[in-house]
């Protein structure tokens, strides 16, 4: 009995069957994902084949494709490394700083990010340039770093140095001009600062400058000082010109300040200044000479002042300068000297008081007389206590010398060694 059997039972193909091509039936069945129906039972408990993979698309191939592949691949390790080492500097950026004392920086003008994360790295301020100078850019400083000098404390870190010198918070340094200075003195002791810079080519007019205390920075010149004095002294003379007496015997600001520079050398105690300014407010109004010795000085050694040795003698008195108001009415020609605020207050407003005359009173003051005959007892009683200071430095002197050189012969008052009895 010839009887078709189907191809699913004999694991055949129908159209391999057809053909007369038998194949194996594993593979059949695992192509076709139908169940294999085991001819044994060993092989019902083989495991079945897994499917091949599926073949590769021609397009994955393509070396366009492997080319953007390698580029992409590239980018993200890029990125990938780019973010750890931005992650790491910043970490070093915030971190303490190497230095272990506190120590001073000069950043000159004009130098850049690069110039100045080298000399912070010379100073062991910092330890990387590098992440300095990328630290300093990313956050957009590199425009507002300050040249200066600077402090920076132990172990400061990189982010602190960056915000120190962009606050342009440097140290500052002080110059101190004392009151009564002529303008040739402040001048020289300008070029005696070693922190200022730069020469001073004239020495400013007498009376222009205003003594103070001046703050700057390391590297400001001496002009920039001089400058600074003299646009403090006009600002102040304005003040103190529009709030003076209205019935001063004086016409103008250069006037004011021309008294206020004899006020100001004849005494150095604050409380007593509008006293003697009315004492030369009261001759000018009554026709007299002021009669001031510091005139005479100036007049005889102008901006240098008077040598520390140099006394004023007597015939000093009748010596004929422009400046002796011994010897001419009125005022000087000028300032002898720079004034404060001070002096220049007490002579817009001066003590209301009759005094025409004073004299030193032996304790750093003066004392005030509104006749000759008061002010003449003052003066022979500060005579006597200049005597009196006269003799007790002069034997202060010789009581020096005593015990610097023996007297001749002391050595026989040396106690000698008797000799021993035989």
């Amino acid at each position: 009995m010839n009887e078709k059997v189907p191809s699913e039972q004999t694991g055949i193909p129908e159209a391999d069957a057809a053909n007369g091509e038998a194949r194996p039936a594993e593979h059949n069945g695992a192509r076709s994902g139908r169940r294999i129906n085991p001819k044994s039972p060993r092989q019902a408990i083989q495991p079945e084949p897994a499917p091949p993979p599926p073949p590769r698309s021609k397009q994955a191939k393509h070396p366009v494709v492997v080319t953007l592949n390698f580029f992409l691949m590239t980018a993200v390790l890029a990125v990938l490394f780019a973010g750890g080492a931005l992650y790491f500097g910043k970490q070093r950026f915030i971190a303490d700083g190497p230095l272990e004392e506190p120590r001073t920086v000069l950043v000159t003008r004009g130098s850049g990010v690069d110039a100045i994360a080298a000399q912070l790295k010379r100073n062991n301020v910092i330890d990387s340039p590098l992440i300095f100078n990328v630290g300093v850019r990313l956050n957009e400083a590199a425009s507002r770093l300050q040249y200066g000098e600077y402090l920076f404390q132990p172990h400061v870190s990189m982010r602190e140095v960056m915000e120190i010198l962009t606050s342009g918070k440097s140290i500052l340094h002080a110059v101190t001009i004392p009151e009564g200075l002529t303008s040739q003195q402040i001048v020289d002791k300008l070029r005696a600062d070693d922190v200022l810079v730069g020469e001073i080519e004239t020495v400013p007019p007498e009376g222009s400058l205003l003594p103070e205390t001046y703050k700057f920075t390391r590297g400001a010149t001496r002009q920039q000082i001089l400058e600074q004095m003299e646009r403090a002294q006009d600002r102040l003379l304005d003040e103190v010109w529009g709030r003076r007496s209205p019935d001063l015997p004086i016409e103008t600001p250069e006037e004011l300040v021309t008294l206020a520079s004899i006020v100001e050398k004849e005494t150095g105690k604050a409380d007593e200044r509008p006293r003697v300014a009315a004492v030369f407010i009261n001759r000018l109004k009554r026709g007299m000479r002021l009669q001031s010795d510091p005139t005479i000085i100036y007049g005889l050694f102008g901006g240098a002042g008077k040598p520390s040795d140099r006394p004023i003698l007597a015939s000093d008195l009748e010596k004929e300068t422009e400046y002796n108001t011994y010897q001419i009415s009125g005022l000087p020609p000028g300032p002898i000297a720079n004034p404060g605020r001070a002096a220049l207050e007490a002579v817009a407003n001066p003590s209301r008081t009759d005094d025409l005359y004073f004299v030193a009173d032996g304790t750093g003051g003066h004392v005030f007389s509104t006749t000759l005959a008061d002010h003449n007892r003052n003066v022979a009683r500060w005579r006597r206590i200049e005597r009196t200071q006269r003799a007790a430095e002069e034997a202060e002197a010789e009581a020096e010398v005593l015990q610097e050189e023996p007297m001749p012969g002391a050595e026989n008052l040396i106690p000698r060694p008797r000799p021993e009895p035989e």
